[in-house]
């Protein structure tokens, strides 16, 4: 991307169609002049930080609109910068009229991610904040919304400057060494270094276990309806949405493709996902079906088994098995309205009654859903309930790659030349502090910041 820290910006901050209000955001140095001219504000002094009302005059001197305007000076703005702020009536054609003008006052139409890519250049946030921007924005679940708060907050820049800080410690050890080369690092001072990295090591690996876990936030928990035919899933995935989703029929074997409907239960995102029914001889169409029914079973995080709790337990093919865990499966007993008291089948799997037909049972399943999806959060302290993108993980892979090197080599008989050490641990530092933006990437950057929204 060509960005020009000169030039002017401006875009629709708000989403594009017809609302009460729009938010039109100006940054850049031509902010004051702008104000003035549009205003007309004759006094040398523009009012700041405060809503203002006021005509806003076209570049031709027609009244495009009657509005609410703010002046921000820079630096202690979101972008570093002077940021003028409109809000217009929601009209798409005066916000298309009103960013026409700016443009023709010299302002240029912001790239995605512009705004908050100038807050970074700028030392307002550091690169994990700008992700928790689109994140939040993005965010779909409690779960996920609390997990990018947080990071916006900078919860995850304060645990890695904590790592950074370790490793400086260990390095200005081991280098106090190699600027006086004849003397050895003696025992009790590689035992503190050892202890150090070690540390640093533990910090990681606890980090890079909330990959997985933020990936589910992001994306949604895969939970699989597997079952027989004409057990009721797709009744039960209808009635967990509330709606007719899927095609309900007493025939057997309705279902022969897979449907996924996304839904919220309690404060997590789910995907549920309701498959073709494991028949043991299904026709071709049907057989084709079940395979994919087979694929999706091995990428689901959670499997509601549902069965007929007025049948004996069904036998599943046994490719299913090693997807059906207790950790990872709940066994929906479906049809209980159906037996006065049904009892408990002999598995090993989790086991709630429903009626997808009553709704009996369905605040049940929901809350041992919720606590099967709570289980797959790592267990860490409050304070490091974080969830690390696919960028950090990388990261913090070739980090903690580096710092087990160092230990190795300290840990080695005889131990590794100091200077290598040295090497490993400066690796491990860039590495972490790739994550907060410490180093100057261009090509990072503008990948990163091509996959925000345009005005923000």
């Amino acid at each position: 991307m060509d960005f020009s820290a000169t030039d002017t910006i401006a875009a629709l901050a708000t989403p594009t169609g017809t609302s009460a209000l729009a938010l039109v955001r100006v940054s850049g140095l031509a902010c004051r002049d702008l104000a003035k001219e549009i205003f007309r504000r004759e006094s040398p002094a523009l009012p700041e930080r405060r809503a203002m009302h006021g005509l806003y005059h076209g570049v031709d001197g027609r009244v495009l609109d009657d509005l609410v305007w703010t002046f921000f000076p820079g630096p202690k703005t979101s972008t570093g910068e002077d940021v003028l702020e409109l809000t217009p009536h929601g009209n798409p054609l005066i916000v298309q009229l009103i960013l026409a003008d700016l443009f023709a006052r010299g302002c240029r139409a912001a790239e995605p991610g512009e705004f908050t890519r100038r807050a970074f250049l700028a030392g307002r946030i550091e690169l994990t904040q700008a992700e928790a921007v689109m994140d939040l924005i993005h965010a779909r679940s409690e779960r996920a919304l609390a997990a990018a708060q947080r990071q916006l907050q900078g919860a995850l820049g304060r645990h890695l400057e904590g790592l950074i800080e370790r490793v400086l410690e260990a390095l200005a050890r081991i280098e106090a060494y190699i600027d006086f080369p004849d003397e050895d690092l003696p025992p009790e001072d590689r035992g503190q270094v050892v202890d150090r990295i070690a540390d640093v090591l533990r910090g990681t690996n606890r980090l890079l276990a909330t990959h997985r876990y933020g990936d589910l936030l992001r994306e949604g928990l895969k939970t699989v309806l597997l079952g027989v035919p004409n057990v009721g899933k797709s009744s039960l995935l209808n009635a967990l949405v509330g709606r007719e989703r899927a095609l309900v029929s007493a025939e057997p074997g309705t279902t022969r493709d897979f449907l996924e409907e996304p839904m919220q239960i309690g404060p997590h995102l789910l995907r549920l996902i309701d498959t073709a029914g494991l028949n043991s001889t299904p026709g071709e169409i049907e057989r084709l079906g079940i395979e994919k029914s087979l694929e999706r079973l091995a990428e689901a995080d959670l499997v509601l088994w549902v069965v007929d709790c007025t049948q004996p337990l069904p036998e599943l093919p046994a490719e299913t098995a090693p997807y059906l865990r207790p950790d990872n499966t709940l066994l929906v007993l479906n049809k209980a309205d159906l037996l006065p008291a049904p009892p408990l089948l002999g598995s090993l799997l989790p086991q709630v009654y429903v009626s997808a037909r009553t709704g009996a049972g369905l605040e049940e399943l929901r809350a041992a859903i919720v606590a099967r999806a709570d289980s797959f959060a790592p267990a860490l302290a409050a304070e490091e309930q974080l969830a690390v993108n696919a960028r950090h993980a990388d990261a913090l892979r070739r980090a903690e790659a580096s710092l087990q090197a160092a230990l190795d080599g300290l840990r080695a008989a005889p131990p590794s030349p100091i200077e290598l050490v040295s090497a490993d641990l400066r690796a491990a530092m860039d590495a972490l502090g790739e994550i907060a933006g410490r180093i100057d990437n261009e090509r990072m950057l503008d990948s990163l910041f091509a996959t925000f929204c345009i005005g923000k």
